[in-house]
């Protein structure tokens, strides 16, 4: 089962009239943005989920990630590709671009960024914090997209909900950040801690504020172009994924060390964690205590 995150309608833009079937599933970590859509599609089942639930009405900060990634794991997804709106922290990265995004920078403090806080410690490693071969497959496609796809990026996630001060967007770009959103983290590390292949598609939507507009712009205008921008951008998302899900669905399953990223990082000794705390991670832990 291959997992995709993305805006309030990605399965309607991505499968047109196929439905599938809604699951609403519990987890120890409160209710999900909404249930995940499970759909047949290219010979595999793709389960879908909103990460602003229906009708967007959940910020970036109070997005239940945590639920999110337990709901997919708990279905069985193993796989999840995401998809997200940025700004663009680069003169050679522009508006209605896509970006293979390599790595990230966390500036978020407001949102619980591990399922490990209670009972035991993990510590998973991060330093390559996306799939390389959900990259490499997305990478593959990219020709399929008539837009420029570019291979890399940095993302630095702010907390939000308001946007970057110029200032703060110059801090960025001279650590080396090349986009600016919100919503990249902690997804990125839960996936890890459910030892999932994750990849994310920036979807570049307008320069962030150290490039100025030009003096007397329309704000209104600019508003319009930037959505604009953002529905030329999830167009072109939309038939990168199409591409990489049929890639995908042709492949043999691969070992990947994302789906081993527990193997080393459960750091307690393991007869002193309880069944209990054990029995309330379920799928987490699951294949690294073995039932009494």
């Amino acid at each position: 089962m291959l997992g995709l995150i993305g805006g309030t309608g990605l399965g309607e833009a991505l499968l047109g009239e196929i439905r599938g079937e809604e699951r609403a599933v519990e987890t120890p970590f409160g209710v999900p943005s909404g249930p995940v859509r499970v759909v047949k599609w290219e010979g595999i089942e793709l389960a879908i989920l909103a990460r602003h639930g229906d009708g967007h009405v959940l910020p970036p900060s109070q997005v239940p990630y945590r639920a999110n990634i337990y709901a997919l794991k708990s279905l069985g997804v193993k796989h999840v590709i995401a998809s997200g709106a940025v700004g663009s922290l680069r003169e050679t990265i522009r508006p209605r671009d896509l970006v293979i995004v390599d790595q990230l920078i966390d500036k978020t403090h407001r949102r619980p960024a591990t399922f490990f806080d209670m009972g035991l410690a993990v510590h998973v490693e991060m330093a390559q914090p996306y799939c390389r071969h959900l990259r490499e497959l997305l990478l593959s496609a990219a020709s399929k997209v008539d837009a420029v796809v570019h291979p890399q990026g940095t993302y630095v996630c702010m907390e939000g909900p308001a946007f970057s001060t110029a200032a703060e967007s110059h801090v960025h770009r001279a650590w080396g950040a090349d986009l600016i959103g919100m919503t990249a983290l902690p997804e990125a590390k839960l996936a890890r801690e459910a030892e999932m292949c994750y990849a994310l598609i920036a979807l570049v939507t307008d320069f962030d504020c150290w490039k100025p507009h030009e003096p007397g712009a329309d704000k209104q205008k600019l508003m319009e172009e930037i959505i604009s921008n953002l529905k030329t951008a999830t167009a072109n998302a939309i038939t990168l994924m199409r591409a990489a899900i049929e890639a995908f669905a042709g492949q043999a399953p691969r070992r990947c060390e994302c789906q081993e990223a527990l193997a080393l990082a459960i750091w307690s000794d393991r007869a002193k964690v309880t069944p209990e705390i054990v029995k309330t991670y379920g799928p987490l832990l699951s294949k690294y205590f073995k039932e009494e």
